[in-house]
């Protein structure tokens, strides 16, 4: 059974860092693209950011570009994202999903990024 368990969530300030991780299990991580994606309250789910099977290859949306930075650790089953230089905007639960399917319903909980001053 797949289980990704994200973690690394907070509040912090305008212009703030936070690291998010998630753990994954329960497939082959190493050879699965990764996504990150997001959902602010009242708002549709945001697709964030992109990595390949061996982290060589990462894509961003617009909104984060220069700011977020997603990676993966294949030996510890685990996918980060760090956000830098966070606004009030990035607020939003942050879930982590195989790429393929990164346009469905995350299943698991997320990690909620609160951003205020």
């Amino acid at each position: 059974e797949v289980q990704l368990v994200e973690s690394g969530g907070g509040a912090v300030q305008p212009g703030g860092s936070l690291r998010l991780s998630c753990a994954a299990s329960g497939f082959d991580f190493g050879n699965w693209g990764m996504s990150w994606v997001r959902q602010a309250p009242g708002k549709d789910l945001e697709w964030v950011s992109r990595i390949s099977p061996s982290g060589a290859a990462t894509y961003y949306a617009l909104s984060v570009r220069g700011r977020f930075t997603i990676s993966r650790d294949n030996i510890k089953n685990t996918l980060y994202l760090q956000l830098n230089s966070l606004k009030s905007e990035d607020a939003a639960t942050y879930y982590c999903l195989q790429s393929q399917y990164e346009s469905s319903t995350p299943k698991s909980q997320g990690t909620q990024v609160t951003v205020s001053s």
